[in-house]
């Protein structure tokens, strides 16, 4: 790697990027045009905001001594308000997008990589060639042009790559970012922001002796089980503190991990205050003694740290749970698991360290949600169906795996419909003896692209409540969500509606190494 490659600090908390003329040197891709197209990017007129974005393969210090290899996003605005584009200073992630809803963007991003990538824009509500489809996937050198109105409500959003078969090792060396939605309805509710809102991207890493980063050193078994790293990482830093005033605070939590569940709480037990899932805000403040995070959700707490002492200190928990399978089946596996999944162990601690006479109500009334009715959707009677299996050592979704551009007859949805759809964790018939069956009663976190949907209910197979019921309290199913997790047994019906835009969209496991592996497919939305 050539020492202009490099990253360190002050890259960035500047995170200036190449110059706009190196940024598109390569061949331009606007939509689903041909790479052969002319290499000249015309102007946006009706852009609110232009963003020139990039991946690039980079170092930077994470553990003391040699710097890790990792691959990163910088980002450079070339319209609208430079605030809109944030660093999570020191770290390799990000960078954060902040965005209001109406807002008209183009992102062009250009691919730096040695491989194929693409940016999925992981909640938005976009058209089906601006979502990050990975038959839109393009190579090295090459620029992709992203141009959507942002019509998602305020939220936590984020973005990583989707190319297929890759999504896996390319997020876990580093490529995600935060695009933060903010609209009126949000301003009004008097949420903390400024420093005091605060985005925790939370993953779990594994190094080796010379700092660099691990992926799949288990080989066949960490693919089909879904990769556990033995390290808790938050903003890209291991032993992660942060340091507060007396005073509330808005903490947006992101699970960046490719396959770990945290079970989160306060070590204390102080009850969390959760204000926001995948899709904004809830109606009002709901209280949960922990809250569960499956790969790709996230959730947004109040947290007033007004009660507490001066150099005080609390820790954020990933409390233990059974049922996901994962960690168990490892180290039967032989797999070497310093924390197996579902294990308890800290994420992160909390250090108060400034006094503050700043006190801010927590509001009863935080949005207004207007609710899918169950008698509206076509088929309330005959749910859609989508059963999860292992078959022939592949996860798949109704028996199937993965293809392109293909679409099954029961895949097809109408425009301007409402529906239900029902996932299943069933487990399969490996004949594999205790092996097989713990491999294929593993948890699944769905994640449907270009919507958000509203959760009906959850049922449970009496046999495999038990691991169920260690973390049921900890779902946050009040409001939108665009990902989901499905216990082993679990049954979750879902009411989604499908409007302003036709084509092809995913669905799959945000599993990342289940969705390498196959466990993902189409769906299209037809007039």
């Amino acid at each position: 790697m050539s020492q202009s490659d490099k990253l360190n600090r002050r890259d960035f908390l500047r995170l200036s990027g190449l110059g706009v003329a190196t940024l598109f040197a390569g061949p331009l891709l606007s939509g689903c045009t041909s790479a052969d197209q002319a290499t000249a990017i015309p102007t946006a007129t009706t852009a609110d905001l232009e963003i020139a974005l990039q991946a690039i393969q980079g170092e930077v210090s994470i553990l003391p001594g040699k710097a890790t290899r990792v691959w990163t996003y910088q980002g450079q605005v070339l319209k609208g308000d430079p605030a809109s584009l944030q660093t999570l200073p020191g770290s390799y992630l990000g960078p954060i997008l902040r965005v209001r809803k109406g807002q008209r963007v183009r992102i062009s991003f250009t691919n730096k990589l040695p491989e194929q990538s693409i940016v999925h824009w992981h909640g938005l509500h976009v058209p089906d060639d601006m979502v990050g489809h990975p038959r839109h996937a393009i190579g090295p050198g090459q620029t992709y042009i992203y141009e959507f109105q942002v019509l998602n409500r305020a939220g936590t959003y984020w973005f990583h790559p989707h190319p297929h078969k890759i999504t896996g090792p390319q997020v876990y060396k580093g490529l995600a970012g935060l695009f933060l939605v903010s609209d009126d309805e949000e301003m009004a509710a008097g949420l903390p922001s400024g420093e005091y809102d605060l985005p925790l991207i939370i993953q779990d890493r594994t190094f080796d002796a010379d700092n660099q980063l691990l992926y799949l050193p288990g080989g066949m078994m960490d693919q089909l089980m879904g990769f556990l790293g033995d390290r808790i990482l938050v903003n890209g830093r291991p032993d992660f503190v942060l340091p507060v005033a007396t005073r509330p605070y808005r903490l947006r939590l992101l699970n960046g991990s490719n396959a770990r569940i945290y079970k989160l709480g306060w070590e204390d037990g102080t009850p969390l205050t959760v204000i926001a899932t995948d899709g904004g805000l809830l109606e009002k403040p709901v209280q949960r003694s922990y809250v569960v995070l499956a790969p790709g959700e996230r959730a947004e707490l109040w947290v007033d740290f007004s009660g507490r002492p001066l150099g005080s200190e609390l820790r954020l928990q990933s409390l233990a749970f059974a049922g996901a399978e994962a960690g168990d089946m490892g180290m039967m596996m032989g797999r070497s698991l310093a924390l197996p999944d579902g294990s308890e162990f800290t994420v992160l601690r909390v250090r108060v360290e400034r006094e503050s006479k700043e006190r801010q109500p927590l509001p009863e009334r935080l949005s207004t949600i207007h609710r899918y009715r169950l008698e509206d959707a076509v088929n309330r009677e005959r749910p859609r169906t989508f059963t999860l299996t292992m078959q022939h050592m592949l996860w798949t979704i109704n028996g199937r795996t993965f293809e392109m551009d293909s679409v099954a007859e029961d895949e097809v949805v109408k425009l301007n419909t409402l529906e239900v759809w029902e996932f299943v964790n069933q487990p399969g018939s490996m004949g594999m003896g205790m092996m097989g069956d713990m491999m294929e009663e593993m948890a699944h976190p769905m994640h449907i692209h270009g919507l958000q949907f509203q959760i009906l209910e959850r049922q449970v197979r009496p046999e495999m409540a038990a691991g169920w019921e260690t973390v049921r309290a900890g779902y946050v199913d009040e409001g939108w969500k665009d990902t989901v997790l499905v216990m082993p047994g679990e049954r979750i019906k879902l009411l989604l509606k499908f409007e302003d835009f036709t084509g092809l969209y995913l669905y799959h496991c945000h599993n990342l190494e289940h969705e390498d592996l196959g466990m993902m497919r189409n769906y299209r939305v037809d007039v």
